[in-house]
């Protein structure tokens, strides 16, 4: 039976300077580590002798790249190494009446400490804030290395259902877990636009090609015979910088000019009789009240680092990206959106993840929610 997590002492005023992740009763070590690698490459366990406010009567194990192990040394605890600076110390445990006193939600079970560095920027602007963050950091945002450790902690706390308490402030940080519905299926095949039609439409059947709504036929004749470029540019009148240039060198503007359209219409004639094969293409289903979805498939040149270096992803991988849109777009960067927001959201989640599901099933692949953190397709 594993040892239970030591008691964070909150009596201690430093721990309030400190980020921290506090999350519910059933959330394992080895799924903050998960998370950890989804986002930061070389995160690691490594050894820690730091002292850390803790309750009386309490033995802490040490942790050793990716297990642990018993020591009879002075307290230590279990760092999972982030970045150079930064590290995730826990779990610790803690009374509901000792997460209210922090600010965290009572159902907070476990507490996890960040040690990174203070490193702010300028004081926010007025605008969308989703992670509360500005609201967090008044004074200035965090940048660097922690933004993204404290961007990471926002992240776990919205996909394990916990919370973060942000050193310093003391704002507390409650992301809504339904509040980022996209999905991202990471595969190794390509489907032709009317392939993945066929297939959005097995479960969306009013799903459609996002296509121009007219057609291309080249440029309108005469375009660019007689134009004026400007300053210095060719013009009826004649006496431009650039004929004084073409004569310098004995070239005749007038026959280099018609060379030159010659060859754009020739090559304007090819495009529109042989179109190039499209390297990305969309796919629209309108939802009414409830928005829009958006298939976008395109190639994809950053991988989560648990994607990285797999034979399957060696020679490319096609992102096929599942977003939805509301009505009102500004509302997707709200911290509390409207009701009639969160309403169509949830209409519209089950429908994201059935699409996303279906094209799974044809072309494999992994799935990634819109933090790069991998989603079992079992789970949607």
């Amino acid at each position: 039976m594993a040892d239970a997590p030591p008691r964070l002492n909150v009596k201690d005023a430093s721990i309030r300077d400190r980020h921290l992740l506090g999350l519910p009763e059933g959330i394992e070590v080895d799924e903050i580590e998960v998370l950890a690698i989804s986002r930061f490459a070389q995160a690691h366990w490594e050894e820690s002798t730091q002292e850390v406010p803790q309750q009386r009567g309490f033995v802490r194990p040490v942790t050793a790249a990716l297990g642990i192990r018993a020591v009879s040394a002075a307290p230590a605890v279990r760092a999972l190494r982030l970045a150079r600076l930064s590290a995730l110390s826990g779990p610790f445990s803690v009374s509901p009446e000792d997460a209210v006193g922090l600010g965290l939600p009572a159902s907070t079970a476990v507490v996890y400490d960040l040690d990174c560095p203070r490193e702010r920027g300028e004081r926010p602007y007025p605008g969308g804030d989703r992670d509360g963050l500005k609201r967090a950091f008044p004074d200035g945002l965090p940048v660097r290395e922690e933004e993204r450790v404290v961007q990471w902690l926002v992240a776990c706390a919205r996909r394990l259902g916990g919370a973060v308490r942000v050193g310093g402030s003391g704002v507390v940080l409650t992301p809504d877990v339904d509040g980022a519905i996209d999905l991202t299926l990471l595969t190794d095949r390509w489907l032709e636009p009317a392939e993945a039609l066929s297939v959005v439409q097995t479960v969306v059947p009013r799903a459609r090609l996002s296509e121009p709504t007219s057609r291309w036929d080249g440029p309108m004749a005469g375009v660019g015979r007689g134009s004026t470029s400007g300053a210095g540019g060719i013009t009826e009148a004649g006496g431009s910088g650039l004929r004084a240039a073409l004569e310098q060198f004995g070239v005749d503007d007038e026959v280099e000019r018609a060379r030159l359209m010659a060859e754009a219409a020739a090559f304007d004639e090819l495009m529109v009789a042989s179109p190039p094969p499209a390297e990305s293409y969309g796919i629209l289903v309108d939802l009414g009240v409830d928005g829009t979805i958006a298939v976008e498939a395109a190639a994809e040149t950053e991988l989560p680092p648990l994607l990285r270096d797999l034979p399957w992803t060696a020679d490319g991988v096609v992102a096929y990206r599942v977003h939805w849109e509301p009505l009102l777009v500004e509302e997707l960067e709200m911290e509390k959106p409207s009701f009639p927001h969160k309403v169509a959201r949830g209409r519209a989640a089950p429908q994201v993840q059935a699409v996303t599901r279906a094209l799974h099933g044809v072309l494999g692949g992994e799935i990634a929610d819109e933090a790069d953190f991998l989603v079992d397709p079992a789970d949607l």
